[in-house]
């Protein structure tokens, strides 16, 4: 059950961070990219190393598969082989994605991405902005096969009010509306720490909702984004966390994968030591958290 199992994972690390690994080539080392020839094998390269970095005190990955999709066929190989090394690692793991459509295609999706074969993720984000016949396949799954879902709520991009912020006629804006359905759609799917599989995409890049939020979803898992490059810091997260520092894990991507080039960590790291810089990095994550676990 996804959430019994996130919720343990964090609890045993003590430590709510995933590592994203939104690689572009650019961010692997020049000798790792003459070893390996061609870059797909480059990025598996790079993320097999970061996992192994990080596995013992990071309890997720976030792959965004825009990335992985970039590089084509060979692409996808590189995604389905860095998640399945990932989950041999023991590392939880979720697949970005944002899909969603109706009906079959809506079922497809969620077989290909959260089944038993070819992916077969820990969880997958998802647009809900479908509606309740989008969600269900997803919903489903999940219940079936033990995985989760993150449902898109308010996302961390700038423009993200342009519709997110728009007010209903009760008063309600679009975003609160759709924490309201991530509730209903999560009612049967709740595990035995009192979080539900069907979970939320809340950004950190808006601190006072991401507050509102977690009052209006307590039962959701929540998946932080845009902590670090992005803007958020570590107390505007803590606005996504209950009061006793659960439900919610936060995802940094460049902030883990090119911490070697960070201004803190000027001329202590090169860039083939971006493993050592990661690490050092996740563990600063999780003192600034200061959650209790």
């Amino acid at each position: 059950m996804f959430a019994d199992l996130l919720y343990e994972k964090i609890e045993k690390m003590g430590n709510p961070t995933v590592m994203g690994l939104d690689p572009r080539i650019e961010f692997v080392p020049d000798s790792i990219r003459v070893a390996a020839g061609n870059d797909a094998d480059a990025v598996l390269i790079f993320n097999l190393k970061l996992i192994d970095a990080l596995c013992d005190i990071v309890p997720a990955v976030k792959f965004q598969s825009a990335y992985y999709e970039l590089l084509g066929p060979a692409g996808a190989k590189t995604l389905q082989k860095s998640m399945a090394y990932a989950k041999s690692k023991g590392m939880v793991v979720v697949l970005d994605a944002k899909r969603n459509d109706i009906g079959s295609t809506a079922k497809a999706y969620a077989e290909a991405y959260l089944g038993d074969h070819h992916y077969s993720a820990d969880a997958l984000t998802v647009n809900g902005y479908l509606g309740t016949d989008g969600i269900k396949p997803f919903a489903e799954i999940c219940k079936s096969n033990g995985k989760g879902i993150f449902i898109l709520v308010k996302t961390s991009n700038p423009s993200s009010g342009e519709l997110q912020d728009l007010k209903l006629e009760n008063g309600y804006s679009v975003f609160e509306k759709m924490a309201q359905l991530v509730n209903v759609w999560g009612a049967d799917n709740i595990g035995k720490h009192g979080y539900s599989s069907i979970g939320a995409v809340v950004g950190a890049t808006y601190p006072e909702e991401l507050r509102m939020l977690r009052k209006m979803m307590p039962a959701a898992m929540l998946l932080i984004p845009g902590y670090g490059a992005q803007g958020g810091g570590a107390e505007d997260v803590k606005n996504g966390f209950d009061d006793n520092g659960n439900g919610a894990i936060v995802n940094s991507s460049r902030g883990l994968m090119c911490a070697w080039k960070a201004a803190k960590f000027n001329g202590k790291y090169i860039h083939d030591q971006f493993c050592e810089a990661a690490h050092e990095e996740a563990l600063q994550m999780k003192t600034a958290f200061n959650i209790p676990t």
